[in-house]
């Protein structure tokens, strides 16, 4: 065995302690939960009673910070390239598995792509709900397609981000009505929430969570959801299917870790997980926003993850390519 060789076993027997030391003690010190969107939206407001919670379980701070930018891009290829250790985690949506794809029909290389993270847990699903302001013209769905179809083009809708989970739900919908919108992306679920609130857009995709309180509080209206059936939280408005829409989408949060983190941490964030959507507070908080709790754990949460990317590229490419400002 030559020289080098002697040197590469030295080195790998004197690592493998320090990991295994390191794994033993994890965590050691606060974790960093990344939502790559602003405050206010779906995956914001899950990722804060999940953050909260799963802190008290591990007896360390599991610590929110906000990356938005891209429609989800910019926070999630931070945790991506972030170092393997378990301590950085990402809450992110179903957008996750769309952006990629969206790049490559931009022409542009992908920002991170989806093999590049360790799927921890399904935290939520719900399906969208589509809202207008409660003072606007639109009162049921066949008003805002009717004026679609008359006006092609000119009513608008926000959304998260071009090719985020928003505008993808709004794109399904169009597509399955036959009408033509025009989309104005935001940095988040919560500006364009805003943005609605404040008469700049005509209509939204909405996850229950981010719109239920302006809904029940009267300053929005919602004139169906995505699901296949009624949602239980608003068990007054319609279901796209029973209006004759095939146009079922659900907008889901979910834990992720970089790909290459060791197996025992992964174990560890993931019985944290699992705890966490059994605890009582996390069960407390979640029911504050209406939002029911769909927890899968990691093979689960990956054959339920690779049906809907599939699903959602599909979509995505009747997109197709956007113009860009």
């Amino acid at each position: 065995m030559d020289r080098r060789a002697l040197l590469a076993g030295g080195l790998m027997l004197a690592v493998a302690p320090a990991a295994a030391r390191a794994q033993e003690t994890f965590p050691a010190r606060p974790i960093q939960m990344i939502v790559p969107f602003p405050p206010g939206g779906v995956a914001d407001i899950t990722g804060r009673p999940t953050a909260q919670v799963m802190g008290r379980l591990l007896k360390q701070s599991v610590v929110v910070v906000n990356k938005a930018g891209a429609g989800g891009s910019v926070g999630a290829a931070q945790a991506a390239r972030a170092a393997p250790d378990g301590y950085t985690i990402l809450m992110a949506l179903s957008s996750i598995s769309v952006l990629p794809v969206a790049d490559r029909l931009q022409g542009r290389p992908p920002a991170y792509e989806l093999d590049q993270f360790a799927p921890l847990a399904l935290i939520s699903a719900d399906p969208t709900v589509l809202v207008v302001s409660a003072d606007g013209p639109y009162r049921t769905l066949k008003d805002l397609v009717d004026a679609a179809k008359a006006r092609p083009g000119t009513i608008n809708y926000g959304s998260s981000g071009v090719y985020g989970t928003l505008h993808v739900a709004m794109e399904i919908f169009a597509a399955a009505a036959g009408i033509k919108l025009f989309h104005i992306p935001y940095q988040g679920g919560g500006p364009a929430v805003a943005a609605l609130l404040g008469g700049q857009i005509d209509c939204l995709a909405s996850g229950p969570a981010a719109a239920i309180g302006q809904i029940k509080g009267g300053k929005m209206r919602a004139l169906a959801v995505w699901g296949d059936k009624r949602l239980a939280a608003l068990p007054g408005v319609p279901s796209m299917a029973e209006l004759g829409y095939d146009a079922t989408f659900y907008i889901w949060s979910g834990l992720f870790a970089p790909a290459a983190t060791p197996q025992p941490i992964l174990a560890i964030l993931r019985d944290a997980v699992k705890r966490t959507v059994a605890d009582a507070e996390f069960k407390e908080a979640m029911a504050k926003v209406e939002t029911p709790i769909a927890y899968l754990d990691a093979p689960e949460f990956k054959t339920f993850l690779d049906r809907d990317a599939d699903r959602l590229r599909i979509a995505v490419e009747r997109i197709g390519k956007v113009p860009e400002n």
